[in-house]
């Protein structure tokens, strides 16, 4: 009996060896490294810094130069993943690529994103980092949406879309490597500090369009959406489209999770309501007077046009934790019959590789 015993505590003991390997210390190894809270970390552009969302925090609303634009409703500050306790947003508008990377680059007098990750990373334990950046880079989209309404204004007689297509592709090509760049930049800091791959997530996320097509014909001007037709069209249609599979293609390269918010404000556009704004989910042309009177001021009076509004925040922010809450590579945020963005499987990634 005693034998029978010592043979079978021998074969559990030899399982046990099976399953966790030698000198395996998953069980010691909880998630990140350091030590403080566990966070949830937002590096980009406007799209994601909280442009449009308002409230912006003192010192990146103009104080000193920083025009950062960063507002408590971000929804960096609205995700909800298990076991995270704190969000930073580090995200800055207008950022390129090239300021979410490693390097010296400044954008409004704020240095890399990268680089103040690294400093976050001595006090708080990082279990994902969003990122929405690569429009400021070749494609100019912000810059290109501004074309569009100056070409509206001058009353040209072509749609600024026409100009813009013809080397469009080109653009978004130019893009890929930079916004690959900067994820691996993101990525090295992360593994300077101790992280291993499974330690955290890293998802890169898209852009959804502001405008479309069926914003009311009384509405497209100066009062909410100056914009011809075609234009809109082409923007809600093509241009914001062709820019997400470009950026699905750079999360690919660069081994990170990938969030398509391409299709995720159709029917919540900028002025879709017409009088009606409550359900939309961008601002509209938006001029902030007071900083007219002030010149230091005056050039970013209608810097928070066309962004995601506080709910377009807090819906993306939504779609994005169930998307966190997956182990799907990608997704993409589509409105439900509920009328909430959710998390569903991207058009294009049911396609074979």
């Amino acid at each position: 009996m005693l034998g029978a015993l010592a043979l079978a505590a021998v074969a559990v003991l030899v399982a046990v060896v099976v399953l966790t390997g030698p000198g395996s210390d998953t069980d010691d190894r909880p998630g990140p490294p350091g030590t403080g809270p566990l966070t949830v970390v937002s590096l980009g552009d406007s799209t994601i810094s909280g442009e449009g969302a308002g409230d912006y925090t003192r010192d990146t609303d103009g104080k000193g130069g920083n025009w950062c634009h960063r507002s408590p409703h971000a929804l960096v500050h609205q995700i909800e993943l298990t076991g995270v306790v704190e969000s930073v947003n580090l995200a800055c508008s207008g950022a390129p690529s090239g300021h979410v990377g490693l390097g010296d680059v400044k954008q409004y007098t704020e240095p890399s994103q990268a680089e103040q990750l690294r400093d976050l990373l001595d006090d708080h334990r990082v279990a994902a980092v969003v990122v929405a950046v690569g429009a400021n880079d070749e494609p100019h989209f912000s810059r290109l949406i501004s074309q569009c309404f100056t070409s509206w204004f001058l009353q040209q007689d072509s749609p600024c879309s026409a100009q813009i297509k013809q080397d469009w592709q080109q653009r978004l090509d130019a893009m890929v490597p930079k916004v690959v760049a900067a994820l691996e930049d993101v990525k090295q800091v992360l593994k300077e500090a101790g992280y291993e791959r499974s330690d955290y997530e890293i998802v890169l996320q898209s852009y959804a369009s502001p405008i479309g097509p069926e914003i009311p014909e009384d509405w497209r001007n100066l009062n909410g959406c100056p914009f011809r037709t075609d234009d809109l069209t082409w923007v809600a249609e093509t241009g914001a489209i062709e820019l997400s599979e470009a950026l699905r293609g750079a999360a690919r390269q660069a081994d990170v999770r990938f969030l398509d918010l391409s299709r995720a404000g159709a029917g919540h556009e900028a002025c879709s309501g017409g009088d009606d704004a409550s359900q939309e989910w961008f601002t509209r042309f938006t001029v902030r007077w007071d900083d007219l009177k002030d010149v230091d001021r005056a050039n970013h009076a209608i810097q928070e046009s066309f962004h995601p509004n506080a709910a377009g925040h807090k819906q993306v922010a939504g779609c994005l934790s169930e998307f966190l809450a997956t182990n799907d590579r990608e997704a993409a945020c589509l409105e439900g019959a509920d009328g909430r963005l959710h998390a569903a499987p991207s058009p294009r990634s049911l396609e074979g590789h």
